[in-house]
């Protein structure tokens, strides 16, 4: 088997036990535990998690600068051992809530560098005809982990606290991936004489390297794509964390016990697999502009699901609905930064891309605690987030043709 593969297999264990399944799919669970011993709001608590994405927001662009001058090792295996020792170190804090901050502030610090940006720098330099599918089998692993962690999550918390959950996942992060990612991740396939795609010289359509192809940032920051990606991330990941991190505390304001609150978070995982298994082949067979679309509306969808039925079974259908949208929205940006972009600077487009997650992350998270706190009800906000959900589909099928089709990078 063409060792790529096992490389974007290595990635997916890396992203099974990272920032977005521990940290941010598991956060309604912490909050509450949280907010219980805090006694404050959920605006307050969600300020934390805020905290995070904003200073991840600001620091992924320079994690993705320092992966395109050293290389994506040098700044992955550094920053998941901090990511590790951070958790490990939560056991240390007391009840100050700044603490609190400071703790989600140190987590988004490190969260760029631990993150996906890394991975799908590496796996797209090993693979340009499967780039979609090779991303989607990395992706696989944070699908996993979304189904699984929050799940574990909620028993650890109830079980030993919410400082022991987390530290347990830091101690779990140093001792699992961390190493299988040391010693199996390799940068570029010409490092072991391979070629992108296991294709042999024959095949080669360029003289010109992959890493050589491609607009750098300021090149980027001044095409409409760059912009129009920019407005879709940023509406569909504040739509979809909003929706997310706030399910367990709708369901149980509706009646719902902790487990089903845990099983019903738990189907945003399933939503983000099915997601990821098929948006990769289907990024590599169509204009991935119009997969993206489809898979936006049914987040949009989803949310209606989730704002309309106060059944049990219609947030179900809603978290399954709106995983889709967590499964595609790194699978669609990484490939389009990848065939509008190049792969020149891709880790720092990437990053100022994905610095938008993190924003809007965070804010659609603050937004949903916020207009709870002021109306008493979720209501409102999924309204908003709705419409959002619809306006980026809609932008989504404003791209324009690939600046660089498969062969050219």
């Amino acid at each position: 088997m063409f060792y790529g593969w096992w490389v974007a297999l290595t990635a997916a264990l890396g992203l099974l036990l990272n920032t977005a399944t521990i940290i941010v799919f598991s956060f309604g669970f912490f909050a509450r535990a949280i907010g219980h011993e805090f006694h404050v709001g959920r605006a307050k608590i969600s300020l934390a998690f805020t905290i995070h994405n904003l200073t991840s927001a600001l620091c992924i662009p320079l994690a993705g600068r320092l992966v395109d001058r050293y290389g994506p090792r040098r700044v992955l295996l550094p920053s998941t051992a901090l990511l590790g020792l951070i958790l490990i170190c939560s056991r240390f804090l007391s009840e100050a809530i700044w603490q609190l901050y400071v703790f989600y502030f140190a987590l988004g610090v490190v969260s760029g560098g631990a993150g996906a940006m890394p991975y799908t720098d590496v796996v797209s330099h090993w693979f340009d005809r499967h780039r979609g599918l090779a991303i989607s089998v990395m992706m696989l692993g944070m699908g996993l982990g979304a189904i699984a962690i929050p799940s574990v999550a909620q028993r650890l918390v109830a079980t030993l606290g919410w400082r022991m959950a987390y530290a347990v996942f830091g101690l779990l992060i140093v001792l699992i991936p961390l190493p299988v990612v040391t010693a199996f991740l390799k940068e570029r396939p010409e490092d072991v004489g391979l070629l992108p795609d296991g294709a042999g010289e024959a095949h080669v359509s360029t003289p010109v390297a992959a890493n050589d192809v491609g607009l750098t940032v300021h090149e980027a920051v001044h095409t409409s794509e760059f912009w129009t990606m920019v407005c879709i991330l940023f509406l569909v990941t504040a739509s979809v964390h909003a929706c997310f991190i706030h399910l367990p505390a709708i369901l149980t304001d509706r009646g719902s016990s902790a487990q089903l609150a845990a099983f019903a978070s738990s189907l945003f995982g399933v939503g983000l697999f099915m997601g990821r298994i098929g948006c990769g082949y289907l990024l590599d067979q169509f204009f991935a502009p119009r997969v993206a679309a489809l898979l936006f509306a049914a987040v949009a969808i989803g949310i209606a699901f989730l704002g309309l039925g106060h059944a049990f079974w219609s947030a179900c259908i809603a978290a399954v609905l709106v995983g889709f949208g967590i499964g595609a929205e790194v699978d669609i940006i990484a490939y389009l930064t990848s065939r509008y972009f190049g792969l020149r600077s891709y880790g720092a487009i990437f990053g100022w891309i994905w610095a938008v997650f993190g924003v809007s992350g965070g804010l659609g998270a603050y937004l949903m605690g916020l207009g709870f706190d002021k109306t008493g009800s979720y209501a409102v906000p999924l309204i908003g987030f709705f419409w959002a959900a619809v306006l980026a589909t809609l932008l989504t099928l404003r791209l324009g043709p690939y600046r660089y089709r498969v062969g050219l990078t």
